[in-house]
Formats: C-alpha cells, sequence, structure tokens
C-alpha cells in the first residue's frame, strides 16, 4: 500500500481499478491472454523491439547529422537497454507464466524499471527515469499500432491514472466511466483543475510520480477530502473507505435537498450564488444545484476542438445556454484565449512565459475579426434572455475602451445588414490584474459591473504560477496582500454604485465564504457542485458573525494564520461537513 499527498480540486472518494494512460493517450489494460495466443503475442513483442531500435538509430543517425557526434550518442543508451535479453525475459515471463498480454507486460516491467531508477540516489541515475519512460512509449505504440484503445471505449468505472491532462482531454471525461482523477501535476486552479472541478468527480493533482508507482488493474483510492490518493489499498483500509464513501454520498443528497431554499443569512440577507460554467449544458446543471444564475460563462472552451465555431455555432451556443437558465441572469466573458488554452487551426509560437503573454483580451484585440465574430453572436443572443457581456484581464483603461468600441463596431454591422439584437446589455470586465484593482476607481466609472476573478488575480498579486504544482504551496487566497485587494475592490465598487462580485475558485471554497460576505459581497459565483454546501453555510450563518471574521481575518500578518482562523470558524458553523 502506498499513500501520496497532493491537492484535491474536487471532494469525494472514488475506490476502481486504474486505468494508466502515457503521455501519448495510450490505454495500457490489463489484459490477459490464452495459451494459444501466446506465441503470436511474443511475436508482435519482437517486431516492437526491432522496429523501435531502427527508429531510434534513424533518429540518432539525424541528430548526428544535425548536432554532432557528442549528442547523438544519448540514443546509445536507449538501444543498449532495448539490446539487454534481460528486459526481453523478463517481458516474456511475465507473458508465459501470468498470461499477460504484450502490452501489459511491456507496462508493467517498464514501470517496475523505473521505480527502480527513481530510488537510486545518484541524481544522474535517477534522471535516467525519463529515458526509461520515453523507451516504454516508444515500445508499446510499437506494440499497439492502430489497436491502442482508449478512454472512451471503458467497459466498467475505472481511475485515470496519468502524469498530465490538456483542457480538452479534461473535456471528454464525462462521457466516459472514469469514476476519478489522480496527476503527477497541476495546480489547484489550473485550466484543468477547473473543469475536473466542473466535471464533479473526485480527483487529485500534484502527486510528483504517482503514475511510475501504478499499473493498470491495480486498486486505487482517491480521497478528494483528504488531499490524497492510495495506491494498492489493503483489505482494512478499503473497508474504511467504503464506509466513508457512504457517508459523503449521504452528506451529499442531504445538501441537494437545499435546492429550491434560497441562500440568506439568519438575518434575511439574500446572498446571490452563481454558477460558473464552460459548456452550455451546464448550464441547465446549475439550476438543478439551486443557482440564481451564471456569473461566468468560459466561453474559450467553445473554441478548443478541431475548428473554431463560426457566428451561426456561437449563436446557437448562447442561445442554448440562455435557455438552459431559465430566465435568470447569465454573464458571458468574452473569449480568454492563449497561454494554455490555444486554438487547433491558430499558429501558435510557443512564448517564454505565456501567463504573461499574448492571452485573454490582448489577444482579442490582436484579432479583432475574430472578436468581433463572437460579439455579434452574444449580441443576437442576448435578445433571447437576460444577458449580461464582461471583458477578461484587463490592465489598461485603453485596454477596456479598445473592447467597448469593437463591441459598438459590431453593434453596427448588425444593424447595417438588418439583423436584430439586444441593444441594453450591461458592459463589465474581470478584476483580476493588480494594474486593475490598483486603478479600480478609474475603471468603474466606464462599467456597470466588475466580477473579481480570483484565480489569476491571486497568481500576479503573488508572483505564483498557478498551474505548477513545484510552487503550489505559494498559491493561497489566504494571503494578507490578497484579502486587503478584495477589499479595497469591494469598496471602490460599493461607493461608485457599481455590481461587485467574484467568481474565482476562491468563492467555492467553504472556508472563505463568511470572509467575503463580510468584505461586502452579495454575489458569488463557483462550479456548480460547491452551490449547495455554500448556501447551507450563509444560511446558518449571520450577517454579524461574517463582518466579525472577516474584520479578524484582516489583522492576521500570515496566510497561515488566516487559513487555520478561518477553517475553525466554518467547522463551528458545519461541524459535520469535511472542511
Amino acid at each position: 500500500m502506498q499513500i501520496l499527498t497532493g491537492k484535491a480540486v474536487s471532494p469525494g472518494i472514488a475506490i476502481a481499478e486504474a486505468v494508466v494512460l502515457d503521455a501519448e493517450e495510450l490505454r495500457i489494460p490489463r489484459r490477459m491472454v490464452t495459451k494459444d495466443e501466446i506465441p503470436d503475442e511474443i511475436t508482435e513483442l519482437d517486431h516492437a523491439f526491432a522496429t523501435s531500435i531502427e527508429e531510434i538509430a534513424t533518429q540518432r543517425a539525424d541528430v548526428k547529422l544535425q548536432l554532432g557526434h557528442d549528442v547523438a550518442d544519448v540514443f546509445n543508451w536507449h538501444i543498449g537497454v532495448l539490446k539487454d535479453p534481460m528486459l526481453r525475459k523478463d517481458i516474456v515471463s511475465l507473458m508465459e507464466e501470468r498470461n499477460y498480454s504484450a502490452a501489459y507486460a511491456v507496462s508493467t516491467v517498464m514501470r517496475g524499471l523505473q521505480r527502480r531508477f527513481m530510488q537510486m540516489k545518484d541524481p544522474l541515475l535517477a534522471e535516467r527515469m525519463r529515458d526509461v519512460q520515453d523507451i516504454e512509449r516508444r515500445l508499446l505504440r510499437n506494440v499497439l499500432g492502430k489497436s491502442a484503445e482508449d478512454i472512451s471505449h471503458l467497459s466498467q468505472e475505472a481511475i485515470l491514472v496519468t502524469h498530465d491532462l490538456t483542457t480538452s482531454q479534461t473535456a471528454r471525461l464525462s462521457s466516459t466511466k472514469i469514476i476519478g482523477v489522480a496527476l503527477d501535476v497541476g495546480g489547484a486552479t489550473s485550466h484543468t483543475a477547473i473543469l475536473l472541478r466542473s466535471w464533479g468527480k473526485p480527483a487529485v493533482l500534484g502527486l510528483k510520480n504517482l503514475s511510475s508507482h501504478v499499473s493498470g488493474g491495480d486498486t486505487v483510492i482517491v480521497d478528494g477530502l483528504n488531499h490524497m490518493v492510495v495506491a494498492d489499498p489493503d483489505e482494512a483500509t478499503l473497508e474504511d473507505y467504503r464506509s466513508k464513501r457512504a457517508s459523503f454520498v449521504k452528506l451529499i443528497d442531504a445538501l441537494d435537498e437545499l435546492r429550491d431554499l434560497p441562500a440568506v443569512t439568519t438575518e434575511g440577507v439574500r446572498i446571490e450564488l452563481l454558477g460558473n460554467i464552460e459548456y452550455p449544458a451546464e448550464a441547465a446543471a446549475s439550476m438543478e444545484k439551486g443557482a440564481d444564475g451564471i456569473g461566468l460563462y468560459r466561453t474559450e472552451f467553445l473554441f478548443l476542438g478541431d475548428e473554431d465555431p463560426d457566428e451561426e455555432e456561437q449563436f446557437e451556443a448562447y442561445c442554448k445556454t440562455i435557455a438552459g437558465a431559465n430566465g435568470n441572469q447569465v454573464t458571458v466573458r468574452t473569449f480568454d484565449l492563449g497561454a494554455d488554452k490555444i486554438t487547433q487551426n491558430k499558429h501558435f509560437e510557443p512564448e517564454r512565459n505565456p501567463m504573461l503573454g499574448n492571452r485573454s483580451i490582448r489577444y482579442s484585440l490582436q484579432h479583432l475579426e475574430m472578436f468581433k465574430v463572437q460579439l455579434r453572436a452574444i449580441l443576437r443572443a442576448a435578445r433571447t434572455g437576460n444577458v449580461r457581456v464582461m471583458f477578461p484581464l484587463l490592465t489598461t483603461l485603453m485596454e477596456l475602451r479598445q473592447a467597448k468600441m469593437t463591441l459598438f463596431d459590431a453593434m453596427e454591422d448588425l444593424e447595417e445588414t438588418g439583423v436584430r439584437f439586444g441593444r441594453d446589455l450591461d458592459i463589465g470586465m474581470m478584476m483580476e490584474t493588480p494594474a486593475a484593482a490598483s486603478q479600480c476607481r478609474e475603471f468603474v466609472r466606464e462599467v456597470k459591473f466588475v466580477s473579481i476573478g480570483t484565480n489569476d488575480l491571486i497568481q500576479y498579486l503573488l508572483a505564483t504560477d498557478r498551474g505548477n504544482e513545484r510552487v503550489s504551496r505559494y498559491y493561497t487566497a489566504s494571503h494578507p496582500a490578497v484579502l486587503r485587494t478584495i477589499r479595497d475592490v469591494i469598496r471602490t465598487c460599493a461607493k461608485a454604485g457599481v455590481d461587485c462580485s467574484l467568481c474565482g475558485e476562491m468563492a467555492g471554497e467553504p472556508i472563505y465564504a463568511m470572509l467575503l460576505i463580510g468584505l461586502g459581497l452579495r454575489k458569488l459565483s463557483m462550479a456548480p457542485n460547491n452551490i449547495p454546501e455554500i448556501k447551507k453555510l450563509i444560511r446558518a450563518c449571520s450577517l454579524k458573525k461574517a463582518e466579525r471574521v472577516a474584520k479578524r481575518a484582516l489583522t492576521f500578518e500570515t496566510d497561515a494564520q488566516v487559513t487555520n482562523y478561518l477553517r475553525a470558524e466554518t467547522k463551528k458553523l458545519l461541524p459535520d461537513d469535511p472542511i
């Protein structure tokens, strides 16, 4: 049994056999074959060895021509491993003794080899683990060939274990039998994490080398309540977790009973709880969780398929979202592309620091025709419901004015072609950069509403990449600088009479609910699955208590003090909930 600790991005407990994907999305199933099939499997294995050696030799020759003999020699080790008769013998032994398929035997032996290198004290030898991973992937690709399986064809529930997932890979999970996810890398507010949280199944990120310790078919527990994963648990641990899972399901069922009740404090102060969504179908799902509307529609996920959506496709998506909101307000954020969200058919040159590069509103203003197409679709859809539009990641007033001017140009285009559209939609902005926060007084003169985006705001305030698990301990909403910045933005908006909400992941974390309400917020937007618990907490809390909690939290000097205090105060209201 092995226990690894990471960062949970969605609560719950999942127990199932592991499906391990390598970096090329090859599923390595725990497949047995008959004795009669083993000779053919060995033939396939030998072919894979020969093909792999040939590929590396060709690659070595190409590198030698381009970069010289010394650089090309790095491939000699790869060839040496593949030519080692003991490697083939170990793989064939598993096939003959346990009836393993060639692919599963290769995966099992190579992952055991990786573990041995990981345990070596010599750092140069430990680094060889990456070479072993490369050899494994090459062998598996040549063993599986065109018969490679993917997780969409799973016949039973499973837990996905892999090094990392892209946003497009994560988006496909909802149509599979995957019930939990464990990743080696990733931060709690990376875009992959945001999608996993919306998906709603237990997920833990930042587990470092889990994928090298687990083979397909191993039993794995994903504990999204305690931020850890248990690989190959013993029977006592399994029974304990089955009991915990049943208790959690019971708690969730009880929370769902709050769906039709308002989120009001004990004095009757109403707090609007809104949903953050990525896809149109999630609007109706948000309403099912008791949302009062859609506070953040991340439209960029429409652009991450094989082709960018045209105006009609976007129009239909926005109309479906508005209809799903059932008459409630929908706040549409214009696309936040760039950084780790790149369209498939746009040329993209890697940037040294993409999070500080050409992304979000900068990207939109450099692709004006693409931007106007989206704005026209939003304007047309605005006739069908209660819609607001907001612009992301603003740092200067000029960007806001250019974005508004582009919106007005889109209106003129529609007028000239006689197309009807919603003329009176409110224009707002995401407050998610330190520059915008420090100039909040100027910005609020030019918008109808502000939504505080804490995911990026924290990242830029604390100079911490929110998708990097190696610095995840520095990324925290409890930092005093973050609390004071949020407080100042709320006060400035209130003074100007501008509607203010918060739509970062911070809004869906129970320990921050009292703080945010006490600071003056009356609108919180979060992943739909977080709404019931936040509603339960609000209904148990008084406004006076929230204000006392906020005032006290602002006096602390460190994020640890803030976190410990908020967790203790929240636990008093929700003693039975896993906080």
